[in-house]
Order: structure tokens, then sequence, then C-alpha cells
């Protein structure tokens, strides 16, 4: 089966975060409290990518092994549907969205970039791997994205699905249509947290 063929499949779509909607960079501010201030940066291609996929009906969600505030603020500024942080074993929780989401597991596409998303990676029917992805990942994906986790790897991604699903120049079209309610509703948060 062609990697378009398992993406005509596909209705939800999760995401790593760290190295795939981030470049994997974790920088802390220490504070004279001795706490810190964890900074990531994403990538604002993703952020359109993923008001692209709400608009082509695809459903959204991350599953990151760190638990971070600033993850947290991103995934509700994107509106994602399914935010799982604090998981050791990913497979636990990407089984429970295809429950949730009442879709099988063929239904679902992972992208990931290191071995802890081995794991998704090998039970869901459509594996992508970012650009910048360990040799292991590479190994068992259906589809590596040009760009690297950060830089549009998540867009990649979703428009790779959009595109083999024959949507992606409708969503285009319909997300540039001010007049339509449906794009203006799909649209991520303002930024303003």
């Amino acid at each position: 089966m062609t990697p378009e063929d398992r993406a005509r499949r596909i209705k939800v779509l999760i995401f790593d975060v760290d190295g795939v909607l981030t470049n994997g960079d974790i920088t802390i501010i220490p504070q004279p409290d001795g706490s810190g201030i964890e900074v990531k940066s994403f990538s604002a291609h993703d952020g359109l990518g993923m008001s692209f996929a709400r608009i082509g009906g695809l459903r959204l969600g991350i599953i990151t092994k760190r638990q971070s505030q600033v993850v947290a603020l991103r995934a509700r500024d994107l509106k994602l549907e399914f935010v799982y942080q604090g998981q050791a074993h990913k497979a636990h929780a990407f089984q429970e969205i295809a429950a949730k989401a009442g879709v099988t597991l063929d239904e679902m596409a992972y992208v990931g970039d290191d071995i802890v998303d081995l794991p998704c990676l090998r039970i869901c029917g459509l594996a992508i791997a970012t650009a910048n992805a360990r040799s292991q990942v590479k190994e068992i994906a259906h589809y590596v994205t040009p760009h690297a986790g950060g830089a549009g790897a998540g867009r990649d991604a979703i428009e790779f699905v959009l595109a083999a699903q024959g949507s992606l120049a409708r969503v285009i079209e319909q997300y540039l249509d001010e007049s339509d309610p449906t794009a203006r509703a799909s649209d991520i948060g303002s930024g303003n947290m």
C-alpha cells in the first residue's frame, strides 16, 4: 500500500511536540527562586496547517513525554482536541484517542522524530517522520516530511494527508474565503495568551 493510499484513510492526526512541532530545543531561563521558565518556539506554518486540517475534517492532537505549560498554552491556541502530556508510553494515549474518536488505528496518523515515538508509529495507519528524525524513525516511516520539526514539518504532514484525500486546494480556497464561517471557526487563536 502506498503512503498516499494510507493517507486517504486518515481521520485523526496526532503529533509529538519536541522535535516535531518545535525544533527540539528546550530553553530554560533560571529564576531567582530556583525555578525556571521554559521557552519553546513553534512554527506559524504549522499553526496555519492546523486550521487547514480542521477545514478538511481532520481531528488533531498531541502526545508528549514532557509536561510543559508552554505546550498547554500552544495546544489551547491551536484548539487541539486531544492533548496528552507526561506520556512515557505514548501508545497507551494513542489507543485511548482512537477509542474516544471512534476510529481504528488504521484511520490515525502519527508524526514523530525519536525512538519514544516508535510504538505509535508502529501501530498507526500512516507513520510520518520529520526530516530531522532519528534513523530508526525514518526506517519505519511511510512518509518523511521535507521540513524539519519546528520548521514546518507539521504543515508538511497535514498537506500530505489533505492532498492524498483530494481536498488540499479546496481547503486553501475555503480558508481564504472571508465570508466562510467554517474557515473562521477553524482558525487558530489570536496568540494573546
